[in-house]
């Protein structure tokens, strides 16, 4: 089997979730009796929708996984995750604003992982440029984390490990 990674990471707007949670949801968020999410004005809140699947395959794999966010509304993006019962998968949560390689940084102190031996999975292009300048395998999620998504970063990070 192929090697995976030590640590595998997400980013939380348009990787997880169909939108920027500081700008097109409002918080506070609540879960109706019905179980659906919602925001205060009322709006249907998703995830997209391989996400729980994903997160279960790292789980299954014994790979450990983490959130790297930039945004500013940390109070909301926690509450969606709980909400969403996603905390249960995220060893760490780095969700602050600024350069993802602090967020990195910190993820290597905190879990003693080597940034090589970390995948990183997020759907801005500038993210992407600056993590894999350390050593990262960064995946760019074009519409939304899915099981393909998944393989096809897994089939990179394996790649980039049989490089000498």
């Amino acid at each position: 089997m192929a090697r995976l990674p030590e640590l595998a990471v997400f980013d939380l707007d348009y990787t997880l979730w169909p939108f920027w949670v500081d700008t097109h949801v409002d918080p506070p968020f609540h879960k109706s009796s019905d179980g659906t999410v919602r925001d205060s004005r009322g709006q249907t809140i998703r995830l997209y929708p391989e996400v729980p699947e994903v997160l279960e395959r790292f789980g299954s794999l014994g790979v450990p996984v983490a959130i790297a966010s930039r945004t500013g509304e940390i109070k909301g993006a926690k509450q969606l995750l709980e909400l969403f019962d996603l905390v249960r998968y995220f060893v760490h949560e780095e969700i602050y604003p600024g350069s993802k390689v602090t967020h990195f940084e910190r993820l290597q102190q905190k879990t003693g992982v080597p940034f090589c031996q970390m995948i990183f999975f997020d759907d801005e292009t500038r993210n992407i440029v600056d993590v894999s300048k350390l050593g990262v395998t960064c995946i760019l999620v074009q519409n939304g984390m899915s099981l393909q998504t998944l393989t096809q970063g897994l089939e990179s990070f394996a790649k980039a490990q049989a490089r000498p």
